[in-house]
């Protein structure tokens, strides 16, 4: 019985193996990208993700890159997802996005009453779209490029203060 147990551990660390070496392969290859313009192969690629724990307690795993695990193979995107935090400081948003490698007249930058939309034109693409809890003021907002790393901040718009009722005597 033990033997045979051995032999199917064999087996499986081999299959193991050889799925990893499959998988190595499979990264360094350049992949197609079928999108508007055609088939095309695109690269690099990047993915990367973090895990911060929320004042409930729950952790939240944030992806970012341009890579995402497809159902069978992966599933490459021609703009980069970037790495990005939002910080609600009270009366504005300040939204941090790290785009390196693109010049400050290649970055768009559009904003609503709900969300942030940053794109980037020329060689390296960019896409991210941010959506606030609060509504925000549009009119507001100004962004920053330094060092590869945009800043964008935008105020809230004021909430209607809730009026308080006027007691109504009964008759």
């Amino acid at each position: 019985m033990s033997y045979e147990f051995d032999e199917w551990f064999k087996r499986i660390r081999k299959m193991m193996e050889e799925f990893d070496k499959m998988f190595e392969e499979m990264m360094r290859e350049p992949m197609l990208y079928s999108g508007e313009k055609g088939r095309r192969i695109i690269g690099p690629y990047y993915y990367g993700f973090s895990v911060e724990i929320g004042p409930d307690g729950v952790p939240k795993v944030r992806e970012w890159g341009n890579i995402r695990p497809g159902p069978i193979k992966p599933v490459v995107k021609e703009s980069i997802e970037p790495f990005t935090d939002v910080f609600d400081e009270g009366d504005h948003y300040r939204v941090i996005l790290d785009i390196p490698g693109v010049e400050k007249d290649e970055i768009n930058v559009e904003a609503t009453e709900n969300s942030l939309v940053v794109s980037t034109t020329g060689e390296r693409k960019y896409y991210k779209e941010v959506r606030f809890s609060d509504p925000v003021d549009p009119s507001t907002a100004k962004a920053q490029y330094k060092n590869g790393v945009l800043t964008v901040t935008i105020e809230k718009k004021e909430k209607p203060k809730k009026e308080r009722g006027v007691k109504i005597k009964v008759e």
